[in-house]
C-alpha cells in the first residue's frame, strides 16, 4: 500500500543514513586520534586497563631516574674505593723500601703521610648530590627505588635495592673503644704460659638489640635500631682486634654476625698471618682455642679490643717506618689488612652498581612491553580503520541515493491522479 503520510523507505533510508554517520564519525575520531579507545565510553573495561597500565608506566620514569641517580651515586663510591686501593698499594710500596737498612726511612714516612692524606682528600670529597658512602657518616644501608610492585589484587608497593656500608668505611676514624662487655677478653691483655691454652667463647659476646641495648643475639646495623647502640654491646661496622704474640689481626663486624663468624675471622688472619709454628690456633664453632707450644718455657702475650664504628683504614694514622723494627714489621702487617678492606670495599660497590644497571635496563624493557601493551589495547589499526572508511563512504553514498529514490516515491502517487 502506497502512503503519501508515511513514506516507510524513507524512514529507513533515513534510518540507515544515521548508523552510517554515526559510524564515520567513530571512524574519523579514530583517524584524527589514532585510538580505538579513546574514552570511557568507546570500552570502559579496555579504558580501565590502559589507564592503570599508563599510571605504572609514569611511575616506573621516576623508578628509572631513581635508578640513574644510585649507579652515579655508588660509581663515585667505587671510583673512591679503587683509588684509595691504588694508594694504599703505594703505600705499601714504601713500607716494604723501609724494610731495607740502607734507606732514609724520614723521607719515607714523609712519602707515607702524603699518601695518607690524599686517601684521607679522596674518601671526604667522594659524595654524588651530597651522599658519601664512604666516609661513615651515610645512613646503612642506602636504599635505592628499584621497582614497583602491583599484585593481582591491585596492592601497589615500591621495592628497594639496599647498598650495605658494613664494610665500606674508608675514613681513618680510630672510633671509640669498647672494652670487656664485648666480650670478657676485651681489653684484657693475657699471657698464655709455656704448654697452656687461652680459650674464647663464641658465646661470650655481646650485640646490640633493636633497641640499641646490649642482649642481641647478632650485630645489627646501626640504621636498624630505634636508638644508637650503648654501651660496649657489638653492632655491624665495629672492628675487633686480636694481637696474638706481637701479631695483630682484626675482623670488621657485618650484620647477622654472630660470635662464632667473629671469632671465624679472626682465626683465618691468624692463620694467614705467619704466627710462630708452635702457637696453635683452633676453633669448633663455639671455643676459639689459642695453644702456646713453643717450647722455650716463656709465656706469650694475646690481646683482644674492640671499637665503635672505626673506619677501615684506621691504622693508617699509626704508620711508622722510621721508628723501630717491630713498628716496620707492624705497619706492613696493617697495610696488608687495609689493601684487602679496600678490595673488599671496591668489590661491594661494584655488585651493587651491576645489580642497580641490570635493573635500569630491565626497567627500561620493561617500560616498553608496557606501552606496547596498552597499544595493542587501545590503538586503532589504521590499515583496517582506512579500509572501514572506505567502505563507510560508499555506503553513504548509497544511501544517499536511497533515501533520494524514497522520498521520490510520493511523486509517484501523483501518476495516479492525472
Amino acid at each position: 500500500m502506497s502512503s503519501i503520510m508515511t513514506n516507510n523507505g524513507a524512514m529507513v533510508a533515513l534510518q540507515t543514513m544515521k548508523q552510517i554517520n554515526g559510524s564515520m564519525s567513530k571512524v574519523q575520531g579514530q583517524i584524527s586520534t589514532g585510538l580505538k579507545v579513546g574514552s570511557a565510553k568507546d570500552n570502559a573495561a579496555t579504558w580501565a586497563i590502559s589507564k592503570v597500565m599508563e599510571s605504572d608506566v609514569s611511575g616506573f620514569k621516576t623508578i628509572q631516574d631513581s635508578l640513574s641517580l644510585g649507579s652515579s651515586t655508588v660509581n663515585v663510591a667505587r671510583n673512591a674505593a679503587e683509588t684509595t686501593v691504588k694508594l694504599l698499594t703505594e703505600i705499601k710500596e714504601k713500607i716494604v723500601g723501609a724494610q731495607e737498612q740502607n734507606v732514609d726511612r724520614a723521607k719515607i714516612q714523609t712519602d707515607i703521610d702524603q699518601l695518607r692524606d690524599q686517601i684521607g682528600a679522596v674518601v671526604s670529597s667522594a659524595q654524588f648530590n651530597g651522599l658519601n658512602m664512604v666516609n661513615g657518616q651515610a645512613q646503612n644501608p642506602v636504599s635505592i627505588l628499584s621497582s614497583l610492585d602491583r599484585s593481582a589484587g591491585g596492592t601497589v608497593q615500591s621495592g628497594k635495592i639496599e647498598v650495605s656500608l658494613d664494610t665500606t668505611n674508608l675514613t681513618t676514624n680510630v672510633g671509640t673503644a669498647l672494652t670487656a662487655a664485648a666480650h670478657p677478653g676485651t681489653g684484657v691483655a693475657q699471657a698464655i704460659a709455656d704448654g697452656a691454652d687461652l680459650t674464647f667463647a663464641a658465646g661470650d659476646f655481646d650485640f646490640a638489640d633493636a633497641g640499641g641495648a646490649a642482649g642481641g643475639a647478632v650485630a645489627r646495623r646501626s640504621g636498624d635500631m630505634t636508638a644508637a647502640p650503648t654501651g660496649d654491646a657489638l653492632a655491624a661496622g665495629d672492628r675487633v682486634e686480636l694481637d696474638v704474640d706481637g701479631t695483630r689481626v682484626a675482623y670488621t663486624v657485618r650484620e647477622g654476625d654472630g660470635g662464632s663468624a667473629v671469632l671465624a675471622g679472626l682465626r683465618n688472619q691468624l692463620e694467614a698471618a705467619g704466627l710462630h709454628s708452635s702457637i696453635e690456633v683452633e676453633f669448633d664453632g663455639a671455643d676459639f682455642t689459642i695453644s702456646n707450644n713453643v717450647g722455650d718455657g716463656d709465656p706469650i702475650d694475646v690481646t683482644m679490643t674492640a671499637t665503635r664504628g672505626s673506619g677501615g683504614l684506621s691504622a693508617l694514622e699509626g704508620l711508622n717506618v722510621a721508628g723501630t723494627d717491630q713498628e716496620r714489621t707492624d705497619a706492613l702487617r696493617d697495610i696488608e689488612q687495609m689493601i684487602q678492606y679496600g678490595i673488599d670495599a671496591s668489590a661491594s660497590f661494584g655488585s651493587a652498581q651491576k645489580r642497580i644497571d641490570i635493573q635500569k635496563e630491565f626497567v627500561g624493557n620493561l617500560m616498553d612491553s608496557m606501552k606496547s601493551g596498552i597499544g595493542s589495547l587501545v590503538d586503532a589499526d589504521m590499515e583496517e580503520t582506512s579500509a572501514r572508511l572506505q567502505a563507510l563512504q560508499v555506503q553513504q553514498q548509497l544511501g544517499i541515493q536511497a533515501l533520494s529514490i524514497a522520498n521520490q516515491q510520493p511523486q509517484n502517487i501523483l501518476s495516479l491522479f492525472r
